[in-house]
C-alpha cells in the first residue's frame, strides 16, 4: 500500500474537489432545507463517472478502484454529505453486489444503467424490528411459477422515494433462519411496490429516505440474485463494502467543519485579534486535524484491501479493516464537527453556518451500515476468532 495518491488519484480527487465546489456546494443549505432530491447534480455527478466510480467500464462505471471511490465521496462529503451518501448507496449498495453475485444478464440490464446513473438505486435491508439485528427479516419470498411474491416492510432506504430499482431482502425458507433469506433485485414499477413515507431527520435531508411496502410484489426469478438462501451472505459482505463508503463519507464531513473553522477562525475578531491567535482556538485546530489524517489512512487502507479482493466469489473477507475505518471516522467526525461549532461559538448554533448542518449530517454516520456498537461486536469477533 502507497501512502502518496498516485497521478491518477490526484486527478480524480481534484475533479471531485472542482465538481463538490462548483456543483454541490452552491445548493447544500438549499436542499438541506427543503429536502429536495438533488436530481440535476445527481444527473452531472454521473456525466464524471461518480454514479459507478469502480464499476468496470464494460458495465457503464468509469472502471476506477476503490480508493478512486473512497476519495470521490469524502470531496462531495466535504460540502454536502447528503450528495455524498446518495452516490455511495449508487455504488456500494446497488451496483457492487450485482458485480459480484450476479449474473451475466443481470448485470447488463441492470449495473449498466446505474453506474451511467441513467436510474437511481436504494437498498432494502432495515425493517422496523430488523436493524442491528439484519437477520430477523419478516419481509416473505414465495415463488409461483416463473415469480416470487413478496411481502413485507422495509424501513429507512435511502434515495427509496426516487429509486428505479433496489436490492431487496426477504425469506424464502423460515425454517432455515439466516440462511433462508434471498437477495432480489427489484423494479419500483413491478406490481405491489409502494413507498408508504418519506422520513423526517435530523441530517442528510435529501436522500429521498423512505418506507417502502411490498404487497403481493411480483417479481420475476430471473431477478433473484445470488440463488436462494444466499441472501443474508450478500448482505454481510454488502455491508463491508458499505461500510468503507461512510467511512469516507464521515472524513468529508468532518474535513469540511475543520475548513469551515480555519475560515471562520481567522476571520472572527474577538478581545482586538482573530481567535485563531488564540491557543485554546489552535489546540482544537490541531486535534481536528490529527484526527481527521488517522481516520483518512484507515479508510485508504480499507478501500486498499478491496482492491486486492476484485470481485470475483468467493474472495477473503475485509470486515474487520471496513469495521475499524468506519468506526474510527464516525466517532472521529462527532468530535470533529462538536469542536467546529465550539470554535464558531453562538454562530455554530445558527442555520446560517455549514458546521451546524454538518453537526447535524455527521450523527446518522454512527448509525447505518451498522451502530458503533455493531462495529465493536465484529471487531472483537475478528480479535478473539469467533
Amino acid at each position: 500500500m502507497h501512502l502518496e495518491l498516485s497521478d491518477d488519484h490526484k486527478m480524480i480527487q481534484k475533479t471531485a474537489r472542482e465538481f463538490a465546489e462548483k456543483e454541490v456546494k452552491p445548493r447544500a443549505h438549499e436542499i438541506d432545507e427543503s429536502g429536495e432530491f438533488p436530481r440535476a447534480t445527481f444527473r452531472k455527478a454521473a456525466e464524471l463517472g461518480f454514479t459507478g466510480v469502480y464499476v468496470p467500464e464494460q458495465y457503464g462505471g468509469a472502471g476506477f478502484d476503490h480508493i478512486a471511490y473512497s476519495i470521490v465521496i469524502e470531496e462531495i462529503s466535504r460540502v454536502c454529505a447528503s450528495t455524498g451518501v446518495i452516490l455511495s448507496v449508487c455504488n456500494t449498495l446497488f451496483c457492487d453486489p450485482i458485480l459480484r453475485f450476479g449474473t451475466e444478464e443481470q448485470k447488463k440490464k441492470y449495473v449498466t444503467q446505474h453506474a451511467r446513473g441513467e436510474k437511481v438505486g436504494c437498498y432494502c435491508l432495515t425493517e422496523p424490528q430488523a436493524g442491528s439485528d439484519a437477520a430477523n427479516q419478516k419481509t416473505t419470498a414465495v415463488k409461483k411459477g416463473d415469480c416470487y411474491y413478496l411481502n413485507g416492510t422495509k424501513a429507512w432506504v435511502t434515495n427509496g422515494a426516487v429509486a428505479e430499482a433496489g436490492i431487496v431482502y426477504a425469506v424464502t425458507d423460515p425454517a432455515k433462519g439466516s440462511k433462508g433469506i434471498s437477495c432480489f433485485i427489484i423494479e419500483s414499477s413491478f406490481p405491489g411496490w409502494k413507498v408508504t413515507r418519506e422520513e423526517k431527520k435530523m441530517g442528510i435531508n435529501a436522500t429521498a429516505t423512505a418506507e417502502i411496502s411490498l404487497q403481493d410484489c411480483q417479481v420475476p426469478a430471473a431477478n433473484l440474485l445470488g440463488g436462494e438462501g444466499n441472501g443474508f451472505r450478500i448482505a454481510l459482505r454488502t455491508l463491508d463494502d458499505g461500510r468503507v463508503g461512510i467511512a469516507a463519507q464521515a472524513t468529508g464531513i468532518a474535513q469540511g467543519a475543520l475548513d469551515e473553522s480555519l475560515k471562520y477562525a481567522q476571520e472572527r475578531v474577538a478581545f482586538g485579534q482573530p481567535i485563531a491567535n488564540f491557543q485554546a482556538i489552535r489546540f482544537m485546530l490541531a486535534d481536528m486535524a490529527t484526527e481527521i489524517e488517522a481516520a483518512r489512512m484507515l479508510l485508504r487502507r480499507a478501500a486498499w484491501l478491496q482492491d486486492q479482493t476484485g470481485f470475483a466469489t468467493p474472495q477473503p473477507r475485509y470486515g474487520l479493516e471496513a469495521s475499524i475505518a468506519k468506526l474510527f471516522a464516525s466517532e472521529m467526525a462527532q468530535r470533529v464537527c462538536h469542536k467546529a461549532v465550539q470554535i464558531h461559538g453562538g454562530y455554530g448554533y445558527s442555520r446560517d453556518y455549514a458546521v451546524e448542518r454538518m453537526y447535524r449530517d455527521q450523527r446518522i454516520t454512527e448509525l447505518y451500515e451498522g451502530t458503533s456498537e455493531i462495529q465493536r461486536l465484529v471487531i472483537a469477533r475478528h480479535l478473539l476468532g469467533a
